[in-house]
């Protein structure tokens, strides 16, 4: 799986997050796990604070009616006597109308620049003599590059400042973000909000310049086989706002993901709409001109072809919200490190784990539990194995996650099942939010 953000960086001017999956779902850390000692993976992180989740269900709906007279081909048919064929002249309303609706939409979408500080050793530990910001040490200098770029969508507009939404990795370690508007300006972003595992950010502007707000469509209402459009910044600015046209080619789709915070399942709607590095964070709509998608990423791999993954309006919509107004998302949190049983060794799981050879390969194994979480507090330990979530069965740390951040709230109460010493067992987990503290 390819984030579409554009890496300066790299040769290649992108980023690759490795997949290996056949039925359209991408694991991504496979390979890795299974070439490190088994150990290393225990430390996957604390599920929770920074290990988040909010995909918010994605459902298909019934039949949408076409009321739209851009949404209908027009024809014209002639019937020949002599041969009883039927010619039919096709209409070029369709595509003026797209151009149209393009023209109307793209000053709402803008170009990002992540500028991240470098470091600068001089000759013999000396300041380097190229410019930048003195690191007051003596011994280098660190200046700000432009070290990727991707594409975002202006949503909102309010007390005179502009509000964009975009992927998270776009603006990721980010020490200053700038971002490029339609009329070849250049402005000043500031991150309000972030958040690794739905791989989303809110970014503020000065409105000062902002001609154009989107407006998001309903993306509970699509279909495979529905014509949208892609727009973005495809290979950086010089290719700007450039403009791709697909179809819906299937709808709640579940992809793996590889993030900064751990790995998660994201809910995404899939198109053969060309999505390019850079084309990350830009908007993807349907023919009334309405976001109905946020490009995030695409299937990069020999022998395939016209596989991109945006983020479902539905889904982006709250959590922008939760952004803009806290910063952050807030879900639940247990306390434990983890791994999927399945990289546990078979002769640790018999001997160490006590399991029988029907439990093998079927869980999550716990590596660590912190202090005071709620974890410790409700009885659970190192090397106990979690089979299900309140009844639903977790075979992967990601459905674990998908489990907990869906379908439980802060300071509820769940059943939590697992495996001590091959004996099956139920602890009861009051949830709490991980607390942040300040680096």
């Amino acid at each position: 799986m390819e984030y579409n953000r554009e890496n300066n960086r790299e040769p290649k001017n992108e980023i690759i997050i490795p997949e290996h999956q056949v039925s359209h779902t991408v694991n991504r850390a496979e390979q890795q796990k299974r070439k490190l000692s088994w150990l290393t993976p225990i430390i996957s992180g604390i599920i929770g604070g920074s290990l988040v989740l909010g995909v918010t269900t994605f459902q298909h709906s019934g039949t949408e009616k076409t009321t739209s007279a851009a949404q209908t081909q027009a024809t014209e048919t002639t019937t020949s006597s002599s041969q009883n064929t039927k010619t039919e002249k096709l209409s070029s309303s369709s595509s003026t109308d797209v151009s149209t609706m393009v023209e109307n939409i793209s000053p709402a979408i803008v170009g990002i620049s992540n500028y991240q500080k470098q470091s600068q050793s001089g000759m013999f530990g000396f300041e380097s003599s190229e410019s930048g910001t003195t690191s007051g040490n003596g011994s280098g200098s660190s200046s700000e590059e432009e070290t990727g770029t991707g594409s975002g969508v202006i949503y909102k507009k309010a007390n005179g400042k502009a509000y964009i939404i975009t992927n998270n990795h776009v603006v990721e370690g980010a020490s200053k973000l700038t971002v490029s508007l339609s009329n070849g300006k250049e402005v000043e972003g500031k991150l309000v909000g972030s958040d690794s595992l739905t791989d989303l950010a809110v970014v503020e502007i000065s409105a000062a310049n902002v001609e154009k707000v989107a407006t998001f469509g309903d993306s509970s209402n699509l279909k495979a086989g529905e014509q949208v459009v892609a727009i973005g910044n495809p290979l950086g600015k010089d290719l700007s706002r450039t403009v791709t046209q697909g179809i819906i080619s299937g709808v709640n789709r579940t992809v793996s993901v590889d993030t900064s915070a751990g790995e998660t399942e994201m809910n995404v709607i899939q198109t053969d709409a060309a999505i390019n590095p850079g084309n990350s964070g830009g908007a993807l709509l349907n023919k009334k001109g309405e976001v109905i998608g946020i490009n995030s990423m695409k299937i990069s791999e020999t022998g395939v072809e016209g596989i991109g993954f945006a983020i479902p309006s539905n889904d982006v919509k709250p959590i922008a919200e939760q952004l803009l107004s806290k910063g952050k998302i807030e879900r639940p949190y247990i306390g434990i490190s983890m791994m999927d049983l399945s990289q546990v060794p078979e002769n640790y799981q018999t001997g160490t784990l006590g399991l029988t050879s029907s439990q093998l390969n079927k869980g999550i194994y716990i590596g660590q539990v912190a202090s005071g979480s709620p974890a410790e507090k409700a009885g659970l330990k190192e090397n106990d194995v979690i089979i299900s979530l309140n009844g639903k069965e977790t075979d992967s740390g990601s459905s674990l996650r998908s489990i907990l951040y869906k379908n439980t709230k802060i300071g509820e109460t769940v059943k939590v099942t697992i495996i001590r010493n091959g004996k099956t067992m139920t602890k009861q987990v009051k949830l709490d939010q991980k607390e942040v503290t300040s680096s």
